[in-house]
Order: C-alpha cells, then sequence, then structure tokens
C-alpha cells in the first residue's frame, strides 16, 4: 500500500532545486503502487503528474496542485548482453552497470543526468549516442486502461529528443530492455572517467540546473549554418545549430534575471544562482526565445518540462 503525503516541497527533488509544494505526493516503484496512486487522484478529482530523477524539469513557484507521483528503483537484472531496468533506476547507474558487465552502447551517456526512465522518455543523448537507440522494449503503464503494456522499439517513436511517451503523457515508463554489446571493461570504465571529464570541462556538473534548456533548432538559414562552421571548425548535423551558440550569438552568454542565469561556460544551460524563483527562469527563458527570433530567425523550443503554471 502506498504512502501518500501532503505538502511536499518539490525544489530539493529536482535538479533545480526550484519549486513549491505537491499538495499530495507518492513514491512509486511498479505497476501496482502506480495504479492505487492514480486511482486515489481520480477518486478524489487531483490531477496527476508522473516524475522520477527531476532533471529537465521547472516546477512552478506555486507548487503542484494535485498529485506528484515519483518513480523510484524498479530494480536491474543483467542477463548476457542485455539489461532489464527499473524506470526509476538513475541513469548513471544504469551506465555503470553495463560497464561492470563488460557491455557496450551506453559509456557516452555517463553523467547525463536524470532516471533511465526519463532519459527514454526525452530519448537522452550525448557524445553522438542516445538510448533509444540501445532499446529492445519498453513496459508501460496506460493510464486510460489501467493496463501494462509492452512497446517495441519501433513502436516506440524515438526521434530527436522525442518519444512516444513524451507526445503521450497518458502512458508511463515502467521498465525497459537494452541490448548491448561486448566490451572491455577497462576501457569502457576509461571511456566513462572521459565523458565525465568532458562534460565537467564543457559546465560544471554541480551547477543547480536542468541540463540543456533548449533543443537544438534545424536552421534554414545557410549563411548562419556558414558562420557556425568558421566559428566553431564543426559541420552542422541535419542542418541543426547548438541552442548554445545560437544564444551566445545573440550576446545572452552571462545575462542575469533575479537569481537566474544563462551560464557563461555553456548559454543553454540556464542556472539557479542560488536563489532563483521558477519565474526568473521562465523571464530569462522568454527573453532569449524573443531575442533568437528576433535577430536570427529561429524558434527555440524547451527540452524542459514546465509543471504546475
Amino acid at each position: 500500500m502506498v504512502t501518500i503525503r501532503r505538502n511536499v516541497p518539490l525544489a530539493p527533488l529536482t535538479t533545480f532545486r526550484i519549486g513549491g509544494k505537491a499538495d499530495y505526493f507518492v513514491d512509486a516503484t511498479g505497476a501496482f503502487e502506480l495504479a492505487e496512486a492514480i486511482e486515489y487522484a481520480t477518486e478524489h478529482k487531483l490531477k496527476v503528474y508522473i516524475m522520477s530523477g527531476g532533471s529537465n524539469v521547472l516546477f512552478s513557484d506555486k507548487g503542484f496542485a494535485g498529485m506528484v507521483v515519483r518513480m523510484t528503483d524498479g530494480g536491474l537484472q543483467v542477463s548476457g548482453e542485455k539489461i532489464l531496468c527499473g524506470a526509476g533506476m538513475p541513469l548513471f547507474d544504469v551506465v555503470r552497470s553495463a560497464r561492470d558487465a563488460s557491455l557496450s552502447g551506453i559509456e557516452r551517456l555517463a553523467g547525463v543526468p536524470g532516471s533511465f526512465g526519463g532519459a527514454i522518455r526525452g530519448n537522452a543523448g550525448a557524445f553522438g549516442t542516445e538510448i533509444g537507440s540501445v532499446i529492445t522494449s519498453v513496459k508501460g503503464y496506460v493510464r486510460d486502461t489501467g493496463m501494462v503494456k509492452e512497446y517495441s522499439r519501433k513502436e516506440c517513436g524515438f526521434a530527436y529528443r522525442m518519444s512516444l511517451f513524451k507526445k503521450n503523457p497518458d502512458l508511463v515508463i515502467l521498465s525497459a530492455e537494452i541490448k548491448l554489446t561486448p566490451g572491455d571493461k577497462d576501457e569502457l570504465g576509461k571511456v566513462i572517467d572521459d565523458t565525465v571529464r568532458k562534460r565537467e570541462a564543457k559546465h560544471p556538473q554541480s551547477a543547480l540546473c536542468a541540463g540543456s534548456f533548449f533543443m537544438n533548432p534545424v536552421v534554414k538559414d545557410a549563411k548562419l549554418r556558414e558562420e557556425f562552421q568558421k566559428d566553431t571548425g564543426m559541420v552542422s548535423r541535419d542542418n541543426k545549430l547548438p541552442a548554445g551558440w545560437l544564444i551566445d550569438h545573440v550576446g545572452l552568454r552571462g545575462k542575469r534575471i533575479g537569481g537566474a542565469m544563462v551560464s557563461d561556460r555553456h548559454p543553454n544551460y540556464l542556472v539557479n544562482t542560488g536563489q532563483a524563483t521558477a519565474e526568473d527562469i521562465i523571464t530569462l527563458a522568454s527573453l532569449i526565445k524573443t531575442r533568437v527570433r528576433d535577430e536570427l530567425s529561429v524558434r527555440l523550443k524547451e527540452e524542459v518540462q514546465y509543471v504546475g503554471f
């Protein structure tokens, strides 16, 4: 039987460390506890928001007028070249488990914040690796029927920072199976360490932020893409340009509004300098979108989800 708590502060549960309180809060590890929480919420006519690792989310300063359900743990099992893992497991724990089992394929996701389920929902990626590429199947809870359904990788509809589960909030990821390839444990460990160093070099991983705030947009302006190539020595992939480069291009690196700041190390990170409110973050994000649209004719779209606004 789940424990339902009242007036739970949400800020400590997120990587932003921002947000008010949830009227109701439940920790759930699997389908039965999730179903029980949703049943309670339905009976009491409460809105429900499902979370896990707390990255890629910005809660309102007013909190959430309803029930927040946090998916936790769920366990992890290695079988040959496959790993079956619960949605609530921290992604980095899954990466380390793959290394310990001498399995390769997700080592470049080392240091990506949040949970395994959250990574699948947003098809998290880094350094040329996306989690969707190694998924074989995902078990999801269908909220409107109360049933558990298994989805193949094809059915998951993975695309850039997108999946079936992100498009349909009524589908809640419970667990997933990934298939990796044999590798050398020591070499995998070196790649993980190198990846973490690279992430740290780009931006302090202890910073209070949600990770990349905006998705990298497709830019139709060939001259702007050429300018990016001259400036960085890199070629745009699929005509996409890094949101951070665009933000820097309009002169907003280091820009502050209240306690929120555009990182001076990685402009696609909006940072809570210690006392930022959700309103500070929203206002800064709005300024960025307006400037990039007006000066570069490029529309930025948030990767971070706004909740409770």
